[in-house]
């Protein structure tokens, strides 16, 4: 992301340089509108498409009365509106952190213009990662998915999902789309923009596949795990712009990150290749939800294995590149430090030869008379 400048002077109305300065209260109008909607009757309906999750159903819990009743939820199409929504959402708390949070900081470090880019989007990114690593863990552990891992797969499809796990869905995919008109908001470099399209790309078509296909429950737990992962190493990127010298939370994410790829592989082998050709309810049947067939079972674990040596590519290109540098700044400073070692002795071979010329018969004569 490049640096915003601030300039004094007003720039026209509908210029580019006025919608970049001022999009964040652009935006934050056109929220209100959904939420000024919601106070007319006549607008209400429309309102409430946008602002609130969509297809509940009710079910009664164990068979009991209506007053225990659970709401659960499905998919649809008017969810559009609603991540559409909460991109917006996403916008306006991503201008919010910019400003009051890392423009800041940023004044105060006096970052060169690549780490300034650099900093922004770690900083965004483990804002990010770490409320989304929280909210799904906390998911994980009231819907007991990590303590009974059968569940990933058993019952399959997963069509009603509780409010918690479907609106986390909206808010990924929500901040996922916000991100793309993000590139024009921040005026991002034109040579980072394919590089945070192609990543872009992935996490909304991983996610999307996730949510349509009712591989919701996997899907939480792979985002879950592959957060952590790079939370780990946006928090280590940040301290290492504070202080480059502290570079061990690279070597702990480097760990971390194979360990996660095989994780991810291994959880998606057994519950797409193994627990899912093997349940009960087989075949094709999109209005029942279920897509369950031998084709879209390999489908999605090759987008999966595809993604992962994708990422690992990229991983040992980074490490290669980062070890590198390492042994140039090696080299560097063992010829710095033999050069400074030889004037030092150049130093004294000259002082030696200065005292013992002042100590000369000659010299000697000289002070005499």
């Amino acid at each position: 992301m490049g640096i915003r400048k601030k300039n004094n002077k007003n720039p026209p109305v509908l210029s580019h340089e006025f919608v970049i300065q001022n999009h964040a209260d652009i935006v934050s109008c056109v929220a209100m509108v959904f939420l000024l909607g919601l106070m007319f009757e006549i607008t209400s309906k429309v309102a409430v498409l946008f602002i609130t999750v969509q297809y509940n159903v009710t079910i009664p819990a164990n068979g009991g009365p209506e007053e225990t009743a659970v709401n659960y939820f499905h998919y649809g199409l008017k969810d559009v509106a609603t991540v559409f929504f909460y991109m917006l959402v996403a916008i306006i708390m991503h201008a919010i952190i910019q400003e009051y949070v890392l423009d800041k900081i940023n004044r105060k470090m006096h970052f060169s213009k690549t780490k300034h880019s650099k900093f922004n989007e770690s900083g965004q990114l483990s804002a990010f990662y770490l409320f989304s690593c929280l909210w799904g863990a906390s998911i994980l552990v009231s819907e007991n998915l990590l303590s009974n891992p059968v569940s990933l797969w058993d019952g399959y499809p997963h069509t009603l999902m509780p409010f918690q796990l479907k609106f986390y869905y909206i808010c990924q995919l929500g901040y996922w789309l916000h991100a793309i008109p993000e590139l024009y908001f921040q005026k991002a470099k034109k040579e980072d923009i394919p590089r945070q399209l192609v990543y872009i790309s992935l996490y909304m078509v991983h996610i999307t596949g996730a949510y349509v296909l009712n591989l919701n429950r996997l899907g939480l737990v792979l985002l879950v795990l592959h957060y952590l992962v790079e939370l780990l190493f946006h928090v280590s990127r940040l301290i290492y712009f504070s202080n480059e010298d502290r570079q061990t939370g690279f070597t702990v994410w480097a760990v971390l990150f194979v360990l996660g790829r095989l994780l991810t592989l291994s959880l998606s082998v057994l519950t797409v290749g193994f627990g899912l050709a093997g349940a009960e309810k087989q075949g094709l049947n999109p209005a029942e939800g279920s897509f369950n067939v031998l084709f879209v079972r390999v489908t999605v674990l090759a987008a999966i294995c595809t993604t992962q040596a994708f990422m690992m590519w990229k991983f040992i290109n980074f490490q290669l590149r980062r070890w590198r540098e390492h042994a140039q700044t090696q080299t560097l400073k063992k010829k710095s430090s033999s050069s400074k070692s030889k004037s030092k002795k150049a130093n004294g071979v000259n002082g030696s030869v200065g005292a013992s010329g002042a100590d000369s018969p000659r010299a000697r004569k000289e002070k005499s008379s």
